[in-house]
C-alpha cells in the first residue's frame, strides 16, 4: 500500500511501492512477472504460484450472472455490486473464511470476474453483444478487448494501452486505510462470506467523494472549456472566496508530490504520442492545463502538482474508457488491494468483529410520555440535571441511542 501519515510524509521524496517493488522505476510498464494478480500473490503470502493460469480459467461468468447483467437496464457502473454479492449464490465451494484453500479460490474468483462483469455491464448498458474473455491474452488486454471488441471485425489490442491499464490497476490496487478497504475489512470481521466483503467495498467505492476523483477532473476540464479560458481559471483557483478547486492537483497526505503520478505522466506521455491531439481537444486542454499550473509560482511554491487522479483521468479518457466507467475500473483495480486485505485479516490471531466505541451525547434522563402526550418541540419533562455522560467515566457504557450509567 502506499499512503502514510501526513506529518512523516511532509517534504520528504518519496518513492511508490507495491508489494515492495519499486513502481517508480517501471518506466512506461510493469516488467514481465509484475501484474495485478502476481502482486496479490505476493502481498496475501500464500496464493500458489499458479495463480496467473487460475485466474484466466475462473474469468468466464456462470450463465445465470450473465442473464442478470443482461436483463439489467441499470447504468454500467451500478451493476458490479449486485452482481458480485450474488457470485456466492454460484460459488458455496469458496464461502467457507476458515479455509485457507477455499479463500485463495475466491481471491482468484473474484480477481479474475471482475473485469468480465464490468465489461458486460458495459456492453449492456450500450446495447453490444458481450465478448468473452479469452485465455490467450492479459489482464489489462483481456479487460479492453471485452470492452472494445465487437462480433463484426478483428479487434487488435494495441500494447502500449494495454500497457497503460496495467500500471493503472496496479497503482490503484491498494492504499492504506482508504474508506472502501476499511468497509472491505469491517464486512470481514463479522465473517462474511467473500463476495459480500467485496459488495461491501464496492458500496463504499460507488460514493462520489472516494472512488469519483478522475470524473472530476474531466468534469473540470469541461468547465473550463478551452485553452483561452485557462488563465482565468487559474486565477479563480487561487481566491479563496471561490468555490472553483482545480481538480487532481495536490494530496492530502503527498505533499512534496504523488509519486505515483511520476510514473503516470510517463504513460500520459506514451498514450498521446499515438493519438492525433487535434481530434481531443479535452486531452490538448489537459496537457495546457498541466504546463500553466507547473510553471505558475503559486501552485509551484504551495507544491500543488498533478496527482494520479489528473494523469489516470486523462489517460482513461484516451484509451475511450467512457467516463461513466472510471469508477468500476476502480473496482477492478482495488479488488486485489481488497483481497489482499480481507485474506490478511484472517492471519490475524486477535481477530475480533469491529465494534467501534459510540459516545451518547443526548438527554441524560427523560421519563417516558404516551404517544398522544407528545409534541414536536423541546421536551418540557426531560431531566437536565443528571451529569451528561463523560467518556472516561469507566463506570458508563454507551451504546446506540442510550447510555448506562451508575445508579449509586
Amino acid at each position: 500500500g502506499g499512503g502514510g501519515r501526513h506529518k512523516e510524509l511532509a517534504g520528504r521524496a518519496l518513492a511508490w511501492r507495491w508489494a515492495g517493488h519499486n513502481v517508480s522505476k517501471f518506466g512506461s510498464a510493469p516488467p514481465e512477472g509484475v501484474s495485478l494478480r502476481s502482486s496479490w500473490r505476493t502481498h496475501a503470502r500464500g496464493l500458489p504460484h499458479t495463480a496467473t493460469s487460475k485466474c484466466a480459467l475462473a474469468a468466464p461468468l456462470a450463465p445465470l450472472d450473465i442473464e442478470l447483467l443482461e436483463l439489467s437496464p441499470a447504468p454500467a457502473f451500478r451493476l458490479p455490486q449486485g452482481v458480485v454479492g450474488a457470485l456466492s449464490a454460484f460459488y458455496p465451494d469458496s464461502v467457507n473464511i476458515h479455509d485457507a484453500a477455499q479463500r485463495r479460490l475466491s481471491a482468484i474468483r473474484l480477481i479474475a470476474k471482475m473485469p468480465t462483469i464490468a465489461a458486460i455491464a458495459y456492453k449492456t448498458s450500450i446495447g453490444q453483444p458481450i465478448v468473452y474473455p479469452s485465455n490467450s491474452l492479459g489482464f489489462a488486454a483481456n479487460f479492453l478487448r471485452m470492452m472494445f471488441a465487437t462480433p463484426a471485425e478483428p479487434y487488435t489490442v494495441n500494447p502500449v494501452h494495454a500497457a497503460a491499464l496495467e500500471t493503472i490497476l496496479i497503482l490503484h490496487a491498494d492504499h492504506e486505510q482508504n474508506a472502501s478497504t476499511s468497509t472491505v475489512r469491517i464486512a470481514s470481521s463479522s465473517q462474511a462470506n467473500p463476495f459480500a466483503c467485496i459488495a461491501a467495498g464496492i458500496a463504499s467505492l460507488w460514493g462520489p467523494a472516494h472512488g469519483g476523483a478522475n470524473e472530476a477532473v474531466l468534469r473540470m476540464l469541461g468547465e473550463i472549456g478551452s485553452e483561452e479560458n485557462i488563465p482565468k481559471f487559474i486565477e479563480r483557483a487561487k481566491n479563496k472566496n471561490d468555490p472553483f478547486r482545480l481538480m487532481g492537483f495536490g494530496h492530502r497526505v503527498y505533499k512534496n508530490a504523488d509519486p505515483r503520478a511520476k510514473l503516470m505522466q510517463r504513460i500520459c506521455e506514451q498514450v498521446f504520442s499515438g493519438l492525433n491531439m487535434a481530434s481531443h481537444p479535452d486531452l490538448a486542454l489537459a496537457r495546457r492545463l498541466e504546463a500553466i499550473a507547473l510553471s505558475d509560482e503559486y501552485f509551484v511554491k504551495r507544491k500543488l502538482y498533478p496527482n494520479v487522479d489528473f494523469y489516470s483521468g486523462i489517460v482513461l479518457r484516451a484509451l475511450g474508457i467512457p467516463t461513466d466507467m472510471f469508477t468500476v475500473l476502480f473496482a477492478v483495480a482495488r479488488t486485489s488491494g481488497w483481497l489482499a486485505q480481507w485474506n490478511e485479516s484472517f492471519l490475524d490471531p486477535c481477530q475480533r468483529i469491529s465494534r467501534p466505541r459510540q459516545l451518547y451525547s443526548g438527554v441524560p434522563l427523560r421519563p417516558f410520555l404516551p404517544l398522544e402526550q407528545r409534541g414536536n418541540g423541546p421536551d418540557p419533562h426531560a431531566v437536565a440535571d443528571l451529569p451528561a455522560a463523560n467518556p472516561a467515566d469507566p463506570g458508563a457504557a454507551f451504546a446506540g441511542g442510550g447510555v448506562v450509567v451508575p445508579t449509586a
